[in-house]
């Protein structure tokens, strides 16, 4: 056998009309498990959403029902054992462990891609079958999963009523910003303003564009493992309700890296003044991007975020330049 190969895997082709059936009955067991999972893991911080996968798992525990029951009249009461990791080329289901890693927003838009598979299967699955009563069903489900395509959305507006629905928004807005965009504020701040003394101070005192790439690679690694880690181990998150150290770790780290990165990486141009004047242009973006920024999610005031961080670089600069031209 082919390694990595799984053969055992059937075709959705060679399916039996039982088998569809059987399918279809552990789809909606799974899909019914993963709405209150999402529930649960929303029920804390969103109710209110929470609601509303309550309800779309109560729906599929009816499709199951329904399924159950044209089996037991069809084949009986012993339901085959098949789910979608056996079918070939079926859709899958992301881990339930990963859920934890999902945003409000992201979760909805799972649900919605659930019902449109769910949907497609349907389809699908009545072409294969000839019974009538089985085929009548499927079909019925498809068109129910077709509606439901936007149940996610009918139900938010019954359950997420005007401040319910703003007052949750605004709770995941606030987790991305304290989990991802502080943090990798912080971080392309230090990385950017932090490695301008090194990197100039280098580039003036040696006029080699290769050494001047050499010290600003380091110091743009090294501040971002610093950064990564220290972010990372100064809160668990449990009690400030910043979220997970090790997404802010990375968040912080990566952004670091960048920050230094952007102009350490014009010295790779071997011509000095060249690769120089690029850098002055990067460091320019970069300063008013921090700026930006700062005015678009933490809510600072455009013009004092720009007087703040580009003075800073500015003097930063300017320490790194004189100490390189001395």
């Amino acid at each position: 056998m082919i390694p990595g190969f799984n053969s055992s895997r059937r075709r959705f082709s060679d399916l039996s009309e039982q088998e569809i059936l059987a399918l279809a009955i552990s789809n909606e067991e799974d899909d019914a498990r993963i709405y209150r999972q999402y529930a649960e893991r929303l029920r804390a911080e969103f109710p209110a959403s929470a609601r509303v996968f309550e309800e779309m798992a109560a729906e599929e525990d009816g499709h199951r029902r329904q399924l159950i029951a044209a089996h037991q009249k069809r084949f009986g009461e012993v339901i085959p054992l098949i789910r979608r990791e056996h079918v070939s080329g079926f859709y899958a289901r992301n881990p339930v462990w990963l859920i934890e890693n999902l945003g409000l927003e992201r979760i909805r838009a799972e649900a919605f891609q659930m019902e449109r598979q769910a949907e497609q299967f349907y389809r699908k699955a009545a072409k294969r079958t000839s019974d009538a009563d089985i085929r009548r069903l499927l079909g019925d489900l498809a068109a129910i999963e077709a509606r439901h395509g936007t149940l996610a959305d009918d139900l938010a507006v019954e359950h997420l009523q005007g401040k319910d629905r703003d007052a949750e928004d605004r709770t995941a807005h606030r987790q991305f910003v304290l989990t991802w965009v502080q943090p990798g504020l912080a971080g392309l701040m230090d990385g950017s303003v932090s490695t301008l003394a090194p990197i100039f101070a280098t580039a003036f005192a040696t006029h080699n564009p290769h050494t001047t790439f050499l010290v600003g690679l380091a110091a743009s690694v090294g501040a971002g493992i610093s950064m990564g880690f220290t972010e990372a181990a100064s809160d668990d998150g449990e009690l400030s309700g910043r979220g997970s150290p090790v997404k802010r770790g990375l968040a912080a780290g990566v952004m670091t890296a960048l920050g230094g990165l952007g102009h350490a990486l014009p010295y790779l141009i071997p011509h000095f003044w060249t690769a120089t004047l690029i850098a002055f242009c990067l460091v320019f973006i970069e300063l008013w991007s921090i700026a930006w920024i700062q005015n678009r999610y933490m809510e600072t005031p455009f013009w004092r975020a720009a007087f703040q961080v580009v003075l800073g670089g500015a003097l930063v600069f300017a320490a790194g330049a004189l100490i390189g031209a001395g």
